[in-house]
């Protein structure tokens, strides 16, 4: 707020200083509205923190809730024919596996012209396919211009049209050097070219060369003696769950073993999950005797509600049909802190022996659901819209704005004061001012009266 820089100058008091003083104790009452904004605020961020450590034991729950989680398989290969990758539906096996001849590409070059850039007349450029099934539905044309006729104009023309031939240029050092070259964009017979034929201007200007001509072939290998052909060097259909990509002919052995470790991760990983969880609810609901600091937290019903809706989803005892009914049978602890421990000597044996006991206990079956469904179900309550962590932020969030309107109607209020304080203090100074003024004046009268009465002595 501006202040008249004038003020207190005709009755010599420093009446803008009183009035900074007085706007100053004035404004202390927005003090405490401020802090509880900065209080709510703060809850607001901490009821962040346990939104995402919530949030990520949610998500290492669904790890465990579907039986698929619970198949994850790797792979050993022994030989260098080819990459395997594992996807899903992948299954415990072994395979012999010999690649006797990769997928190529059909290519033929045309003659050799002198000039690359010279050209060659309109025309037409007519592809057949091996197969109908092919590129284009077996046949497909190119229309080539007069004014876009040279080689490279031809090259650009065949790749914009998209029909599955590719078209490249080579030097091949001789006197007419520059050649077409013409290959079918994908590998395997099906996608092969057939022939090609130029019309018109084109008809005289280029000719393919017989001798250039190199086949397309499909890719054959052997699975555990089944013979197989690929369009494809990439094959994703000869083992269930496996995609090879051939890189050579030879002779590989490929293992599909069962990958403990990664099942063994998603349960230890729920765990770490559920403990921090547990460190963060500690630190935002902590208090230090010492410094007499509390978290933020402190002594929350929806925390305190958080928290024990958890505890009891974990200490449930199932059940179920299952072998495994509490999460004590696996080697997992819920100590007295609220944090769990994990026996991973324990887990690693049930892991490797009891597999779909542990896959029932968490993910459940046919109709039943296991622990880690219970558990989605327990923390979508608390982490979907209008659930119970959105219900105690939009709370704070509408505090806010009252203390906002409270904070916006102080503030007018102590406007309206100030204001009020500025114009009489404005009537003060003009008040000793005239005073001032009337005093100079009768003090000049009665000097000069006396001067008068002095001389007429």
């Amino acid at each position: 707020m501006a202040t008249i820089s004038s003020l207190g100058i005709g009755s010599g008091l420093d009446l803008n200083g009183l009035l900074d003083d007085l706007e100053s104790a004035e404004r202390q009452q927005l003090t405490p509205i401020v802090a509880q904004q900065q209080s709510y605020q703060a809850k607001i961020s901490a009821f962040g923190q346990l939104e995402s450590a919530l949030d990520s034991l949610r998500q290492a729950a669904l790890e465990l809730s579907e039986a698929d989680g619970f198949t994850d398989v790797k792979s050993s290969l022994s030989g260098e024919a080819l990459s395997a990758t594992v996807g899903d539906g992948a299954v415990v096996g072994s395979y012999e596996i010999e690649v006797t001849q990769r997928a190529r590409n059909y290519s033929i070059a045309t003659e050799g012209v002198a000039d690359k850039e010279a050209l060659l007349g309109a025309g037409t450029i007519q592809f057949t396919f091996a197969s109908d099934s092919g590129p284009s539905g077996g046949a497909a044309e190119v229309e080539v211009t007069a004014e876009d006729s040279s080689l490279e104009g031809i090259r650009d023309a065949i790749n914009a049209a998209d029909i599955g031939v590719v078209a490249s240029i080579i030097n091949d050092g001789s006197d007419q050097p520059y050649r077409l070259v013409l290959s079918s964009a994908e590998t395997g017979t099906e996608a092969a070219i057939a022939s090609v034929a130029f019309s018109g201007d084109l008809q005289s200007s280029l000719n393919t060369d017989g001798t250039t001509e190199v086949e397309a072939q499909d890719a054959k290998l052997k699975v555990n003696g089944i013979d197989i052909t690929s369009q494809s060097n990439r094959v994703e259909d000869a083992i269930q769950g496996i995609t090879l990509d051939l890189e050579d002919t030879g002779s590989v052995s490929l293992e599909i073993t069962r990958d403990t470790a990664a099942i063994e991760g998603k349960i230890s990983g729920f765990v770490s999950a559920y403990n921090n969880l547990q460190d963060t609810i500690s630190s935002l609901t902590s208090y230090d005797q010492e410094t007499g600091s509390a978290g933020v937290l402190i002594g929350n019903v929806t925390v305190q509600s958080v928290e024990s809706r958890l505890r009891n989803t974990l200490t449930d005892v199932l059940t179920s049909s299952g072998t495994f009914n509490s999460l004590s049978d696996l080697g997992i602890t819920l100590e007295v802190d609220g944090t769990l421990t994990l026996d991973e000597e324990a887990l690693g044996d049930l892991v490797a022996e009891q597999l779909s006991d542990l896959t029932h206990f968490f993910a459940g079956v046919a109709d039943e659901d296991g622990l880690a469904d219970r558990l989605d179900t327990v923390l979508g309550a608390m982490l979907d819209e209008d659930g119970t962590l959105d219900s105690a932020t939009s709370g704070l969030e509408s505090s806010i704005e009252r203390l906002q309107e409270r904070y916006e109607d102080t503030e007018a209020r102590i406007d309206s004061t100030i204001e009020r304080y500025r114009t009489q203090f404005t009537q003060l100074d003009l008040l000793i001012t005239q005073m001032n003024t009337t005093s100079t004046y009768l003090t000049q009268q009665f000097e000069a009266l006396s001067a008068q009465l002095g001389q007429s002595d």
